[in-house]
């Protein structure tokens, strides 16, 4: 199967993908979450987790987990560095007690991918304070940008992706901090800025998700480049199916003789 096709068909799984979300909206979940830097990291320990946003994306409903809400409640806000394990493994157990309830639920995310930033990140993390996670499998996770690739093609957007697309779409971005932000304002301790933008962000994924599933999101791609790739798919479809194209050869030839025998007469 040649590039361009195999190109079309990532395309339209994308499109199927997406509309089968937005057809059952009760039933998906945004989540974002912000932690330590996962770059500066010389001991090689796995980084803090500070807070999980998750998002229904009928209701527009929104639970959050956060160390600092966890200390707020046990009113111990001034002993968060001391006791930060402490707090983190309670949050982590109300995330996972809220995921073992949603089972069988779609959950739509921007790049949370692997050990670095993802479910497998949080999971581990879990687990190095004792947890006992509950898995998501892997065909219930939907990576947004993968889908928005897919769609518009891998230049649909400059980098940062996220950042760009919220510009060129003129979505508000209060409260949004980008991931070097978010690494310092860990390090500073603003805690609840960090909140602020993890409820941001999945706010801003489903507004995205949404204008994609609609023909409402601006990229820079455009019809022109999806035109582009028509001569190739052709040329390759006619490649892989050799009955077309002979029969295609044959109507040619026929033709051919055709306006021969009308030139001589």
């Amino acid at each position: 199967m040649g590039a361009a096709i195999r190109k079309l068909q990532k395309r339209k799984k994308a499109r199927k993908i997406l509309s089968e979300l937005m057809e059952n909206p009760e039933h998906v979940l945004v989540i974002h979450y912000s932690c330590e830097s996962f770059y500066d990291r010389p001991n090689g320990t796995s980084p803090r987790i500070t807070s999980i946003a998750v998002r229904n994306f009928a209701s527009g409903q929104t639970k959050s987990f956060s160390v600092h809400q966890i200390a707020e409640r046990r009113n111990l806000l001034n002993t968060i560095d001391q006791e930060y394990d402490v707090f983190e493994k309670e949050m982590l157990d109300e995330f996972y007690e809220y995921v073992h309830a949603h089972t069988g639920f779609k959950w739509l995310h921007w790049n949370m991918r692997d050990m670095n930033y993802g479910f497998e990140a949080i999971e581990h993390r879990h687990k190095v304070l004792g947890g006992k996670p509950s898995e998501i499998p892997e065909q219930n996770r939907i990576d947004l940008n993968r889908l928005l690739i897919d769609i518009y093609g891998v230049g649909y957007i400059g980098h940062p992706r996220l950042t760009k697309l919220i510009e060129l779409n003129k979505i508000s971005d209060k409260d949004f901090l980008t991931g070097s932000d978010e690494a310092q304002a860990f390090n500073n301790k603003e805690y609840v800025r960090l909140h602020f933008s993890t409820l941001r962000k999945v706010d801003i994924l489903a507004n995205i998700a949404d204008r994609a599933d609609q023909g409402l999101l601006k990229t820079n791609s455009s019809w022109k480049d999806a035109l582009k790739c028509i001569p190739q798919m052709t040329g390759e479809w006619f490649k892989e199916n050799w009955l077309a194209s002979l029969i295609l050869g044959f109507v040619s030839i026929i033709g051919l003789i055709i306006g021969l025998i009308q030139l001589v007469k």
